[in-house]
């Protein structure tokens, strides 16, 4: 690692950019954080004639991020974080996902683990993600998944009260019956403040962002 290094941070929605920089700037002192935004992969994974371009164009975010001297990258957005090894391999340096950490605590705090998202496309690559985290644990959780109608909707139009109101309904729903509940979208993280429940509530900025300082300390010293 540089001594100044950076880093980029690949997004689907601006709506998540200011607050994983608050974070990047409060965890990662001293280095230099590169924001890159597709804001329409989202919309498009849902559209079978466009779903099949997200993966160069994620690609080409990479690259870009790459050639501007970034020494590693975090995928922000859930519904892309099963692109992050291939996307790797082909530009050449470290891809994290956000949410990697936070899976890896809900595999070890219990064996019920539900998933909310807002986005139909979020649910699979983050059950997907947290089933990966327990085979390497050696665990079976029984993970199930629940999508929040309407929120996306709220906090898309700006409508930041609603979608919370909506999320925290959910969590208190899914908390009835799970050890842990997960918040799949980092845009969700907001709706956990002041929502309390028997049960852990995770979200990923946090861990993500604590895991990337951990991968960032552990890269060779540049020369």
């Amino acid at each position: 690692m540089s001594e100044t290094p950076r880093i980029a941070l690949l997004h689907t929605g601006a709506v998540v950019i200011g607050p994983v920089m608050e974070l990047v700037k409060r965890e990662l002192p001293g280095v230099t954080a590169i924001n890159y935004l597709d804001d329409r992969i989202v919309a498009d994974l849902s559209d079978p004639e466009m779903s099949g371009s997200v993966p160069r164009r994620v690609a080409g975010l990479a690259k870009a991020a790459a050639d501007a001297g970034a020494e590693a990258i975090m995928l922000t957005c859930s519904s892309i974080s099963e692109l992050a090894a291939s996307v790797s391999a082909e530009v050449g340096i470290p891809i994290l996902r956000i949410d990697e950490a936070m899976a890896d605590e809900a595999v070890a705090t219990g064996a019920r683990i539900t998933v909310l998202a807002t986005l139909p496309t979020t649910c699979g690559p983050t059950s997907r993600l947290i089933a990966e985290r327990a085979r390497v644990a050696g665990l079976t959780p029984t993970i199930r998944s629940v999508v929040v109608e309407g929120a996306f909707a709220a906090v898309a139009s700006g409508d930041r009260p609603s979608h919370d109101l909506k999320v925290a309904a959910a969590i208190r729903d899914a908390a009835e019956d799970s050890d842990v509940v997960v918040l799949a979208q980092a845009s969700m993280a907001s709706a956990a403040d002041g929502c309390e429940v028997a049960v852990p509530v995770l979200t990923s900025l946090e861990s993500g962002v604590r895991r990337l300082h951990q991968l960032l300390a552990s890269l060779p010293a540049k020369r």
